[in-house]
């Protein structure tokens, strides 16, 4: 059964700790927003090896053990969300600010190109500082 899109074509997908919640969500991302989807996931992947997965609030959450969430990604209609929960300590920090003191943002829009240097640069960056234990 397909997941159902919720506003801004972001899936919902039930909580849930693992890489089968992460990927059954990045599978039901709408178009050209699951191969983004793909790309980050492995990206996390190779970045930080030891990244714990799970998906909370409708987004998929990257973290290490004992240590907090530092990484999450959320559809919006015109794309992609990535929010680094501890972004203001990134260097150079996220372009996007947040309501919330600590935390920035990187969209990701359909025609774009990431700088995969610098996305891997934020994540190595991000997985060593505290993170966030949002349950």
């Amino acid at each position: 059964m397909a997941a159902k899109l919720l506003s801004g074509g972001n899936p919902q997908i039930p909580k849930g700790d693992g890489d089968g919640p992460v990927q059954a969500y990045i599978a039901a991302m709408p178009g050209w927003k699951r191969e983004v989807g793909r790309y980050l996931d492995g990206l996390i992947e190779r970045v930080v090896p030891d990244a714990r997965k799970a998906v909370r609030w409708n987004s998929p959450f990257y973290g290490i053990a004992d240590q907090g969430w530092f990484v999450s990604f959320h559809c919006f209609t015109k794309y992609i969300k990535v929010t680094f929960l501890n972004g203001a300590s990134l260097r150079p920090v996220p372009p996007v600010d947040s309501k919330h003191e600590h935390v920035r943002y990187f969209h990701i829009h359909e025609d774009d190109e990431p700088d995969e240097d610098l996305l891997a640069s934020w994540l190595s960056q991000a997985s060593v500082l505290p993170g966030e234990d949002l349950f």
